[in-house]
C-alpha cells in the first residue's frame, strides 16, 4: 500500500457535534446528540479528513483525544502512526484523514489503494434503544419494514422489552446488544427466550475481563465480541468464548488496523460483525469497507442523525452505499 508523496501533511483537529433526531439510550446512560473530533490532513493543498466518535467507557473524552493528536506534533506516515498512538479513537481519526489524503492526492478511491475490491452497498441494522416496553413496541412498529433490528438491553426487564419488540416487528431479524449488563445467570435464563423469539446473534453479554464463563456455559446462539475485542491483540483471549467479534474502527485505531483484524478475525474462525460509535456519515464511510462481506452490519449512526454531513451517506432498499468521493476516500 502506497503512502503517497511529499512533505509529511499537517494536521489540525477540532470537535463538532451533531444532533439526534431523538434521544439515544443504552444501558450506561443516554444522549440527544453526537460529540465528534474531526481530524484535517493537509498538503499541498489537497485536504483529507477523518472522524472519531471519543468513548468514556475506554477512557476517552473530545479532549483527550484532542491532546494525543496535538501530542504527534504533525502527522507521522501512516504506517509509522500504528505505533506512535495506541487502537482507539485518537489514532482513528488521523488514520482515516491520512487514507483520504492519500486517495485524493493519487486522484483514486481509497478501496483502490488498498488492493480491495469496489465495495457494494451493505444492509445494515437499525438500533433501537433502551427505553420501556411499550414504547419499545412503538419504536420496533414504525421500523418493523428494516429487514434487520438491534435491541439494546442490559437492564432489569430485559425480557418484556424483547417480548415488545418482537410484537411490534414480527418479521423482521433481530440482534442484541447487553453493553455488558448481564451475569452469566441472567444470559443462561434468557438465552433459551432469545432463540424462542428469533434472536440470531447476542452481543457481548457479560462485561469484557469478566467473560470467562462464556467458555463454560453453552451457547445456543452466536454470541459476538465487542467491548472485549479491539485490535488484532485481542483475538487470543477470545477464542472458546466468543463465536463473532464487532469490529469498529474508534476501537481498532482506524481503518488500517480493522482491515487487518478483520482478516486475522475470519483465518481465526470468527464470524465478522462491523458496528460503529453514534457519529456522521464521515466516521462511517471507512467502516462501509471494512464491512464487504460482513455476517452482520451495523452501520446505522448516520440514520439516528437530525443533521449529518454534506454529501451524507446514501441509505436505501440496498443498505448504506459507499462514500461518494467528496465525502471520504
Amino acid at each position: 500500500m502506497s503512502e503517497g508523496a511529499g512533505a509529511p501533511a499537517v494536521l489540525s483537529a477540532r470537535r463538532e457535534v451533531f444532533a439526534l433526531a431523538e434521544t439515544f439510550t443504552i444501558s450506561r446512560g443516554a444522549r440527544r446528540a453526537a460529540e465528534v473530533v474531526t481530524v484535517t490532513a493537509a498538503r499541498g493543498g489537497i485536504r483529507g479528513r477523518g472522524e472519531c466518535v471519543p468513548y468514556p467507557r475506554y477512557g476517552e473524552s473530545p479532549d483527550s483525544v484532542l491532546a494525543a493528536i496535538a501530542g504527534l506534533g504533525g502527522a507521522p506516515a501512516r504506517a509509522a502512526l500504528q505505533d506512535r498512538l495506541p487502537p482507539g479513537a485518537a489514532r482513528n481519526a488521523v488514520d482515516c484523514a491520512l487514507w483520504d489524503l492519500e486517495a485524493r492526492t493519487a486522484g483514486r478511491r481509497v478501496w483502490e489503494i488498498a488492493g480491495l475490491p469496489a465495495p457494494r452497498p451493505v444492509v445494515t441494522a437499525f438500533t433501537l434503544s433502551l427505553d420501556a416496553p411499550e414504547r419499545m413496541r412503538q419504536a420496533a412498529a414504525r421500523h418493523a419494514h428494516r429487514p434487520l433490528l438491534k435491541i439494546k438491553l442490559g437492564s432489569e426487564g430485559d425480557m418484556a422489552r424483547l417480548e415488545a419488540v418482537r410484537a411490534g416487528a414480527p418479521a423482521a431479524a433481530i440482534i442484541v446488544d447487553a453493553n455488558e449488563g448481564w451475569t452469566p445467570e441472567i444470559y443462561a435464563e434468557l438465552a433459551p427466550h432469545l432463540l424462542r423469539l428469533g434472536v440470531c446473534m447476542v452481543e457481548q453479554p457479560l462485561p469484557a475481563g469478566r467473560d470467562d464463563m462464556l467458555a463454560e456455559i453453552g451457547r445456543p446462539l452466536p454470541v459476538c465480541a465487542d467491548e472485549s475485542c479491539h485490535d488484532r491483540a485481542s483475538l487470543a483471549g477470545l477464542k472458546g468464548k466468543y463465536d463473532m467479534v464487532n469490529i469498529k474502527l474508534d476501537k481498532a485505531g482506524g481503518l488500517t488496523e480493522a482491515l487487518a483484524l478483520r482478516d486475522a478475525a475470519r483465518a481465526a474462525g470468527f464470524g465478522i460483525m462491523v458496528g460503529c460509535m453514534v457519529g456522521s456519515s464521515l466516521a462511517v464511510a471507512p467502516a462501509v469497507l471494512v464491512a464487504q462481506g460482513a455476517a452482520v452490519v451495523d452501520l446505522d449512526a448516520p440514520l439516528l442523525l437530525a443533521e449529518d454531513r454534506a454529501p451524507p451517506l446514501r441509505h436505501d432498499a440496498q443498505g448504506i452505499h459507499p462514500p461518494e468521493a467528496a465525502l471520504w476516500g
